[in-house]
């Protein structure tokens, strides 16, 4: 099975000046970032050391300013501007992450039918997330050939309604919001053709900057003056959980500085906020830990995959399922952060996952 990987790229010029390709410097100024040493640094990039400081000084001269703070007693530091420009670039990958990965899966596929012949892959359709990055990597791992389509959990029921998928991922919260929750995604989940395979159980919760300067505490805090919000895109799971979390504690969107915003995954959310244009935002605990942010947590809610029963006897998801049901996998999910995976692997029907939602045919 091949594996293509698809990696953001980008250059910055100013007037007539010849473009700077930013990949070289960005890997440089983040192991500077890393030893405090431009030898340091340099060595750990393969870089030369004479080259690295030419690279420096032609990117200063770009931007007429400095890159790098020098200081006796301690060491190499990187100016505003240097950490400015990897926060630009966390902030690139975060939100083309699902397109680009989508795009690699979709190359992926189209090379194989093209090289080796027909091939029968799995189509995963699923909102963009922790556990379903983990299932991806396993699924490569095993060679299993997985044609994956990132989009938002209600545009990925609505495939599997289509026969454009095999396995659809989605999210429901649990607790009070839940039967409202269901309702939307039963509209295209039938109970006499569906079946479930739950994957984890997740928190999700605000991200706020360390410390938490804006002491923003609960969901009424995003209408106070001067706080900025930075929402999912319409359609995401996370955002309709949002609106159904804002209703039920009778709070306005329209009172909410930014919420007509859109970022595309967890991540992009936490890059935003990490990089200070924003204050707070909702998102998986994972996200909030890896970009360093201080995390307040709002609900749980449990992550599944829904596909048809007709299939469950494929070959190929039966794979699926001994990789979900797996000891190292279970393993895995219980390493990400807000993650559980005490019920990762069960098969269900939508009546026992969502009996008291009264989950009817349709």
């Amino acid at each position: 099975m091949f594996k293509v990987v698809i990696n953001p790229h980008w250059e910055i010029t100013h007037s007539t000046d010849s473009p700077l390709d930013t990949a070289v410097l960005l890997n440089l100024l983040m192991s500077i970032q890393k030893t405090g040493s431009i030898s340091k640094a340099a060595r750990l990039v393969d870089l030369s050391y004479r080259y690295s400081w030419g690279l420096l000084r032609e990117a200063e001269k770009l931007f007429g300013t400095a890159l790098l703070n020098t200081d006796r007693g301690r060491g190499t530091t990187l100016t505003p501007l240097a950490e400015k420009l990897i926060w630009a670039d966390r902030r690139i990958r975060a939100r083309l992450s699902p397109t680009l990965e989508s795009l690699a899966s979709e190359l992926e596929s189209e090379i194989g039918k093209t090289i080796v012949g027909k091939t029968k892959p799995i189509r995963l359709d699923a909102s963009h997330g922790f556990a379903v990055d983990a299932l991806l990597h396993q699924l490569t791992e095993a060679n299993l050939p997985v044609d994956l389509r990132y989009r938002n959990s209600t545009d990925a029921v609505a495939a599997l309604s289509r026969n454009e998928c095999d396995l659809a991922g989605f999210h429901v919260p649990l607790g009070e919001f839940e039967k409202k929750a269901v309702e939307r995604y039963t509209q295209w989940l039938n109970p006499r053709e569906h079946c479930l395979i739950h994957l984890a159980i997740r928190t999700q919760g605000m991200f706020v900057a360390p410390g938490n300067p804006k002491r923003i505490q609960t969901l009424q805090d995003l209408t106070r003056p001067g706080i900025r919000f930075v929402n999912r895109q319409i359609g995401s799971g996370t955002r309709m959980l949002l609106e159904l979390m804002l209703a039920g504690a009778n709070i306005s969107p329209f009172d909410i500085e930014g919420y007509q915003s859109n970022e595309f995954t967890h991540s992009a959310v936490a890059a935003y906020i990490a990089s200070g244009m924003a204050d707070v935002g909702v998102g998986v605990q994972t996200a909030a830990q890896r970009f360093s942010l201080d995390f307040i947590p709002l609900i749980r809610e449990r992550y599944f995959l829904a596909l048809p029963l007709s299939i469950m006897d494929d070959p190929l998801i039966q794979l699926v399922i001994d990789v979900v049901q797996s000891g190292y996998f279970r393993k895995v999910i219980n390493g990400l952060a807000g993650y559980d995976s005490s019920d990762t692997g069960k098969i269900l029907l939508l009546s026992e996952a969502f009996g008291h939602a009264k989950v009817a045919a349709v």
